[in-house]
């Protein structure tokens, strides 16, 4: 039986950060469990007995090892360790399936927007009384959810990094939402990228649907190369002017987020929720935090943190919905990142490049947008402050950096909440 798998065995857990803390508490009962970690800090008195160097970690023998998707295999200190063993390697996630092989999964990835989908989703299947969970990168941990029944359903937002190292896992409905580069240093090229993504639908098994893009030519390319055998619906985005007067929700309304209703409101479909009560939650949605988060808007100026940008990709959306953008923007640029704005959208966008690559932006801006090197953030708010002043027009203050965060800030939350700290304290609320 599969739930016997994880039963009197020797495992290692890599990486001790959220999931591997889940998967030890979840397996150290029942099997004989060792802790690895590149970071020795991660060693307290609590778990000190579990913790193995090394060395003692590569001569010993392990049925199953598993791995924190933030892992890199090819840069970490048991990369020569880990490709040997590479058969036995496996993932929170297919532990969580091995456990509930029969409850209803609903799996979402994509380059952009995979939160926030989930969040909608989520929003949805609970206004109409499923029981449902929110688990993955968003939610908690999957093996720290209880008292799961077989009616349960779990909405589950993966990254490429988990679905790449996936062994058991299935999904009963995946969706990719799109595909742009992104994670290339870990990916190294957008091909294995792709690949990566697509192993989610790749794994399905007969009689379980899989949702794409119809006009993703990488997708598409890929996937026509494999054995799929579940059924693969193609959201054709045709129904912008239907939900457009279905919405009366602002922060629904930029193009990235009305992709994404598109297969939200088919997944919904499927599972005969009516539209009332897909509309009502929608108009309800709140939004995440730095995802396009709308935090002022009163009379002629718009504030939106979308902290949680880190590609051109998942902001070109944003500049191609407004007018006169007095775009914040910079940090560490993502490889293989391209700025592929239409150029009727140029003329309404003023740049503040702040971060370690400036000059990077400034090539990419150069003859195509005007734009200002600030030294930080904080330096952009005030400069934006000054500028304006005589701007009589509707305008937006876009805090949406296109680029990692790690030069300036801890993540992508501690660099939202300082852009919070800073529109606040130089009183752009009028206050």
């Amino acid at each position: 039986m599969l739930t016997r798998i994880f039963f009197n065995k020797k495992i290692l857990i890599y990486g001790l950060g959220l999931s591997g803390n889940s998967c030890f508490k979840h397996l150290r009962n029942k099997n004989k469990i060792n802790i690895y970690d590149d970071n020795r800090l991660l060693k307290n008195k609590k778990n000190e007995k579990f913790f193995l160097n090394k060395n003692s970690v590569t001569k010993s023998e392990f049925d199953y090892i598993v791995i924190s998707p933030g892992i890199d295999m090819q840069k970490c200190k048991l990369k020569s360790y880990l490709i040997k063993n590479k058969n036995k390697i496996i993932t929170e996630l297919d532990i969580f399936y091995i456990i509930y092989p029969k409850n209803i999964k609903i799996t979402i990835t994509g380059t952009n927007g995979k939160s926030t989908t989930c969040q909608m989703l989520y929003n949805i299947f609970k206004s109409k009384k499923f029981d449902v969970r929110l688990i993955g990168n968003i939610g908690k941990p999957p093996l720290k959810e209880k008292r799961i029944k077989k009616n349960t359903i779990f909405i589950i937002e993966a990254s490429s990094y988990q679905i790449f190292y996936n062994k058991y896992f299935k999904t009963d409905y995946a969706a990719i939402l799109n595909l742009n580069v992104d994670h290339l240093e870990r990916h190294n090229n957008i091909n294995k990228y792709a690949e990566a993504k697509i192993k989610l639908i790749c794994d399905q098994p007969k009689n379980t649907l899989s949702f794409i893009e119809k006009d993703s030519s990488i997708i598409n390319r890929h996937i026509s190369t494999k054995n799929i055998k579940s059924n693969v619906i193609k959201i054709a985005y045709n129904n912008y002017d239907f939900f457009k007067k279905k919405i009366n929700n602002k922060y629904l309304l930029d193009k990235n987020n009305l992709k994404n209703i598109h297969f939200v409101y088919k997944i919904s479909k499927i599972f005969k929720i009516q539209d009332y009560n897909i509309f009502k939650s929608l108009n309800l949605f709140k939004g995440l935090k730095f995802r396009k988060q709308i935090i002022y808007d009163k009379l002629n100026l718009t504030i939106i943190n979308d902290s949680k940008s880190t590609s051109f990709s998942s902001t070109n959306n944003l500049l191609s919905t407004y007018k006169n953008i007095y775009w914040i923007v910079g940090g560490m640029y993502k490889k293989g990142d391209k700025f592929k704005l239409k150029r009727k959208y140029f003329k309404n966008i003023k740049a503040y490049i702040i971060g370690l690559n400036k000059k990077y932006f400034a090539n990419k801006f150069k003859k195509k947008i005007n734009f200002k090197y600030l030294k930080n953030l904080k330096n952009a708010i005030l400069t934006i402050q000054k500028d304006i002043k005589n701007d009589k027009n509707k305008k937006i203050i876009l805090f949406s950096p296109a680029a990692a965060s790690f030069d300036q800030f801890k993540n992508f939350e501690h660099r939202g909440d300082y852009f919070n700290s800073l529109i606040k304290r130089y009183n752009f609320y009028g206050k």
